[in-house]
Parts: C-alpha cells; structure tokens; sequence
C-alpha cells in the first residue's frame, strides 16, 4: 500500500460490540520510544478502537455508557478512565462581532477514582480545582478552531476521571477523549483532534506518552494536539531547551497524532452521527463589498494609530460611520449585528494586508521590533522584594513575598501525595481596570489561572533547591495596563521582583509573544511582541519564555489549520532575538540578585546537629523545642532529615541567632580540656559557684579553682551575674556532672604573656 512505501501503517483497530472488558493493570511498566505499533482489523458495527501509542494503549468505547448524550466515549489508558460526553442545545445563540464560539469544556477529577476522600472540610467534590481549570482549558484550546464557522448551539464537553492508576496521565487522554465525543456527535466538528505528551528523558532521548514516573526525571513535558495534517495548540514546560530540542519534539509528537487522527476518522465513519447542517454561514458579499469599497481606507487609518486608546477611538469612529452609511443606503435590511460582524472581518483583512505587503504594523513598528521597555525594582518599600516591569501599553507590577515552610501552596489532586506541597508559586490578577473597564472582582478566572501557572512554569527552573535557599517564594503579579502578552509581562517583573527579594537565581528570564498572519496560499508572516489587536485579529498566539541558552517554558494557541515546521522554526528563532533584547534591557534595572535580603524579610536557617541529640532538644512533649521558640521570639524550630537538621524559622536575624545559641548548647558535647569563654555565673555557694558554659548546662567551679592564690570567700572574687572565662576540668561518667576551672585559664594566659616578654624582663618577673 502507499502507506506501506512510506513507511507508515495503520494503528490496530480491535472491534466487537458492548463495552470492552477491563484492560489489565499496567501498573509500574516501562515505556518508552516514540514509535506507533500499528496493524489495522475493520468490522461491522464496531464499537470499540484501540491504538497503540508510544508502548502503551488508548482504547476508546461507546455504545453502553451515556446514550442519550449526543456523543459519549469511555476512554482507557492503563487502567486510568475517563468518561467524556458531548451535548449541544437545539437553538441558536444571537450571534454578535464580539461573541466567541458557545463552548464550554468542564474537567473533573473525582477523588474516588484513585481509592481516596478529599482532603478538605467539604468531602463533595465541587468547586473545580485549580488543577481542573487548567487541563479544562488544555482540552478547549485545541477543539475551539475546529468547529464549522457559523456554529452557534451552547455546546458542551463534560469529563470525568473515573479511575487513575497513578502511572498514566489524564491531561492528554481527556483532550484525545473529548475530540472523539465530539466526532460521534452531531455536533460540525471538521476533523479529528487528537493529543499526546512528550518528555525527554536522560541518556534516553524524546519519549512518547511517558508514564508519571518517568515524567519525574523528564527534562521536557510537551503536551500537543492537532489534526492529521497540522498542529492547533502546544503547551510544554523545559529545561532550558534548545529551539532545535523543541522542534524535535514537536516533530514527534505531531508525526503520532497524525496516526491517531487517520484512524480516528476511520472509526467515526462508521459508528459516529451525521454532522448538522444548519449553520448560519450568510455570505453577506453586497455589504462587504459596500464597506470595504467606501470604507476600507477608513479602517486602515484608525488601525494605523500609534496608542491603543487612540486607535480604540478611531475604530468606534469608522464604525459609527459605517453603520449610519448602511442604514441610509441599504435601509433596515442588515441588522446592527451583522453589519459588525462585517466590520470586524473587514478588520482583520485590513491589517493583514497591511503586514503582507507593506511590513505596516497598527503602532508602526516593524515585524520583529519589540516595544519599548522600562523596568524598576525596589518600588515597594514594605515588600520583600518587587518591581515594575513596562513594555509598551502592557505593565505589570510583581511582588515576591518569602516564607517558610507553613506558607507553601498546599496540593490536593488525585495524582498528588499526602500533605504534597509547592515551595513556589506565582498568582496572577487581571483587573479590570488594566484595560480602562468596569467588571467582575473576585476569585480568579480561568484565563487568570492559565496565565499564572505559565509565568509560573517559566521561572520555576531559575529557583533555587531547597537545600541552597529553604524558604517558601511567593510571586504575585498584578497587570496595571495591558495590550498584548501580559503573561510575559509577568514572567519578566516576577524575574526582576525574586532578584531584587535577594533570592540567588540560577539565571535571568524573559518572554515574548509571536503572533502569525497566515494566507491560504501559504505566505505568511511572524510578528514579534503582538498588540491586543494583532492577537485578536491574527491567527496564533505563539509565548515563548527563557534565558540567553534556551527555553523554559512555551504555549502555542492557533485559529486555523496549516502551521508547518518551517513556520514554528521562524517563530521559535524570531522568539529568541526578542528575548535575548528584553533580557538586555531587564539587566539594565538589575544585573545580579540583591546581595542581602530585606530588612522586613523573614530569617531561616538550616543547622545540622548529630541525630542522637534530637530528642534532647524536643524535649518531654515537644517542651525544649516550643520553650526556645517562646523565648527566642520564633515563628517555628522544626527537627527535619531523620533528626539530623534543625530548621530556625524566625521574624530577624537576632531571633534566628539566639535561637541557634540554645539549640548548640543543648546538643553540643562538652570537650574536657576546652576553654569556653564569657560563662555567667548563676549562683553562689560557701564551696564555689556554678557558671553556665552551655544553655541550659551548669558546671561547679571549685573555690580552689577560682583564682591563682588561696581565696577565702568565693564573694571575694565573683558575684552572681558575673561572667567568667573556665576550662573545663571533669565530666563525671556517672551523673554527668562537670567541674571547670577558672585559675587553669589564668595560669594558661599568665604563661602565654610570660612568653612574649623579653628574656630579662621574664626572668625578674
């Protein structure tokens, strides 16, 4: 076959009717390789489709579970499930130049699934959980362009992860599960979708679908979807990768969902719904052709407008125009709707042609300019460290807060562990007010949540271990104005706010969004640093952020089909010299992380102390431990490593430090023969006194030990409060009881002075 010749084949269909019989447990299996193991088996009435992916298995089955939704399928892999469903409503929604497609994507994870009860108050699984909100939209980005223009139904994709075997991942499972409900359904979805993840594992290389432990040691996490022919979304998190790596990557991943997708339609041809027909597409080509003949110099003057207010206004101008000139030519026979609707496509067609043949961008940069750029840390005073991070019309003002261990985000998914938590995290707010508006405040929205986790994820590899800097970070970025990419607006200020917190940085980090003007005919055209209205009116919003080496984060999102290799390749190097710019002006507000930190900032510390004195120091009931953290005015002392560290958790230095005095005195051994200087002394007996040489350790100096001559009343020489330098003289095997001597030290340095003098001065004294 033509497959055959060129190497390809068919991913195994296995078909039979019912709900196929539980899949064996797969449970600690290697996988790896990129490949498809592929054969291909048709026959009547089938009901099940099984590919073979990467070293594991997808099976997808409808027929028994939810028949009266419009599409359903139980999707496997391993013996992780998850159940998707597809609906839409009969009538159509009013359409509008600023409505988007009516469609919403809603993940669940149910905690039953992997044999556990949340860790909340309330046991109903209900508000979705962050986590949710994320893979929700990881399923409806890639789906969204794929609709028929014109479809207007309130359509709807529901998905629940019923089981989870802890070895394989659901984000891709659920978008590959959704895409095929949505096929079996009536629903005018124009081709297949599928989705696979790709990591990139030591002295292994790129893997296909690797399972969650593998993914622990993975240098990459890629997760793409697309159709057979073309990639429509991508969302990966690096290592600082090469341009070169990604594209392999890509490559990959892209190459096995064109696979997926060929079978796919296979299988949907013969078991899925016929698509509905009645989509609104009015060509409207009389009114088109009246505005952009009267009016298309118009729309090109106000999109040619240097601020993004002034341009606001000049376009509600032009449109204003345009629909009194429709009224007074054509009467009431298009609707205000429609004639918007116009008005924005014309738009769109306007600026593109700008860019295609004149290099013409709306504030008059060239295609790869980035806007101008202004960066200051330090402009909280209160603070632990922040900046203000301005590119253009797009600002933001981040904040990075430390903490100790109790300020961690705590973790509460399926796939997470017992009291599992994150040491830094980035929030994300969006007020309305950043873009001139009244609007919703409150909880955080669903953009605002994928915006924060990819400023998060790009400067998670720049934050150093544990082990080097112990405290919880805590960045929040809040967007002051915004037209265009206010996510790399937060990567840059939430870089520039941790090196000015002092915290040591592994390295510098920057982002910058592309943009893409793609024509039918293939020409096409990468813009770098897009506006609002390029990302609206253009067809990708390509962020890609990282340092001088190479890449730390990257998320694609795509209105057509036809994004090539040879197009991510321009995009990804073109991403580069903007970055490499950006990172060039960030050095100019701050070159190296603050040398210190704040005044205001909490002090933590890490001390080791031998393991079998950890008890010592907790003391009966944890008594010892929450004294000294009372009477050094801590926030917390933890024993940590099996007893081997102590962690000091405290407002100042002076707290930390005296803190750290007790602890040492309370595990530190005494050495006989040691001097310990500066000892109070606590009280006074008629045979000697007691000096304290370690917090909350005593030792007896005799009276005879006091002083180099014979002393008759130990008040002669001390007095309660007094500090004394001694040497300790005994540790008693039995009780532990020790003596020091005060007279020892005195012979000690009365010799050491002795042999400084001059020979003759010596020998007469």
């Amino acid at each position: 076959s033509i497959d055959e010749a060129a190497g390809f084949a068919w991913p195994m269909l296995r078909v039979r009717s019912g709900l196929a019989s539980r899949p064996r447990g797969r449970s600690g299996r290697q996988r790896g390789g990129g490949c498809i193991r592929t054969r291909a088996r048709v026959q009547e009435d089938e009901e099940c489709l099984e590919l073979h992916v990467g070293g594991g298995t997808l099976r997808f089955e409808t027929g028994e579970v939810g028949r009266q939704a419009n599409g359903a399928v139980m999707a496997t892999s391993g013996e992780t499930v998850v159940y998707t469903t597809a609906c839409f409503e009969d009538s159509d929604i009013e359409p509008s130049a600023d409505a988007f497609l009516p469609f919403q994507v809603n993940y669940t994870e149910r905690f039953s699934a992997a044999g556990r009860t949340s860790g909340g108050f309330v046991k109903r699984d209900g508000r979705p959980r962050d986590s949710e909100v994320l893979t929700s939209r990881l399923i409806d980005r890639p789906l969204r362009p794929m609709f028929e223009k014109g479809w207007a139904k309130d359509t709807q994709v529901l998905a629940w992860v019923l089981s989870y075997d802890g070895v394989n991942s659901t984000e891709p499972l659920a978008i590959t599960a959704a895409a095929v409900a949505l096929a079996l359904s009536e629903a005018p979805l124009k081709k297949p979708v599928a989705a696979v993840r790709v990591g990139c594992l030591p002295e292994v290389g790129m893997v296909l679908n690797p399972s969650i432990q593998q993914m622990e040691d993975s240098q990459l996490d890629l997760v793409i979807a697309g159709t057979e022919d073309a990639v429509l979304m991508i969302e990966g998190y690096a290592d600082f990768f090469t341009e070169e790596q990604l594209l392999e990557a890509i490559s990959m991943g892209q190459n096995a969902i064109s696979m997926m997708c060929r079978d796919i339609d296979r299988w949907v041809s013969n078991v899925g719904k016929a698509k509905r027909k009645d989509i609104q597409q009015p060509k409207h080509e009389e009114l088109e052709s009246f505005i952009m003949h009267n009016y298309a110099a118009k729309i090109r003057s106000a999109l040619i407008s240097p601020g993004k207010l002034e341009r606001q206004e000049a376009i509600a101008t032009a449109k204003e125009a345009v629909l009194q000139s429709v009224e007074e030519h054509f009467g009431s026979k298009y609707d205000s709707n429609v004639v918007s609707m116009i008005f924005k496509r014309l738009q769109s067609q306007v600026m593109r042609k700008c860019v295609l043949e004149e290099g013409l961008r709306s504030d008059g940069r060239g295609i790869k300019d980035v806007r101008s750029i202004s960066a200051r840390a330090g402009m909280l005073p209160r603070t632990h460290g922040s900046a203000l991070f301005t590119r253009g019309e797009t600002q933001a003002i981040a904040v990075a807060t430390l903490g100790c261990e109790k300020s961690a985000q705590r973790v509460d998914t399926i796939a997470s562990e017992e009291n599992e938590s994150r040491r830094f995290y980035l929030q994300y707010f969006f007020p309305p007010s950043s873009v001139g508006e009244t609007g919703r405040v409150g909880g955080p929205g669903r953009r605002e949540l994928g915006h924060g986790m990819l400023a998060e994820r790009s400067l998670l590899p720049i934050i150093p271990d544990e082990d080097v800097f112990p405290y919880t970070i805590r960045v929040e970025s809040t967007i002051t104005e915004s037209n265009g990419s206010s996510s790399m607006a937060s990567v840059c200020g939430g870089c520039l706010a941790l090196m000015d917190a002092g915290i040591p940085v592994k390295d510098m980090v920057a982002g910058v969004a592309m943009g893409l003007i793609l024509e039918p005919n293939g020409e096409f055209v990468v813009l770098t640093d897009i506006l609002g209205s390029e990302d609206a009116l253009g067809d990708m919003d390509f962020k890609v952020a990282g340092n001088e080496e190479g890449v730390t984060a990257f998320q694609m999102d795509i209105k057509v089909e036809g994004i090539t290799t040879d197009i991510m390749k321009v995009a990804l190097q073109q991403a580069k010299e903007g970055r490499l710019h950006i990172l060039k002006e960030m050095k100019r507000c701050l070159e190296q992380p603050r040398v210190s930190l704040s005044q205001y900032a909490p002090r933590i510390e890490v001390i080791s102390i031998p393991k079998n004195k950890s008890m010592e120091l907790i003391g009966p009931a944890g008594r010892t431990i929450k004294s000294i953290t009372e009477k050094c005015g801590c926030d917390s002392i933890m024993v940590m490593d099996g007893g081997n560290k102590v962690q000091i958790n405290g407002p100042d230095e002076s707290s930390v430090a005296s803190a750290i005095e007790m602890i040492e005195g309370i595990v530190a051994e005494p050495e006989v023969g040691k001097i310990y200087r500066q000892c109070p002394v606590k009280t006074i007996t008629p045979f000697g006194c007691f000096v304290t040489i370690f917090p909350g350790k005593d030792a007896l100096c005799h009276i005879s030990e006091l002083a180099l001559e014979r002393v008759a009343s130990v008040e002669e020489v001390v007095s309660e409060g007094d500090f004394l330098d001694v040497m300790l003289l005994e540790v008693r095997e039995k009780d532990k009881k020790m003596s020091v001597s005060r007279k020892a030290v005195l012979l000690l340095e009365s010799d050491s002075a002795e042999e400084k003098l001059p020979e003759d001065v010596a020998a007469s004294s």
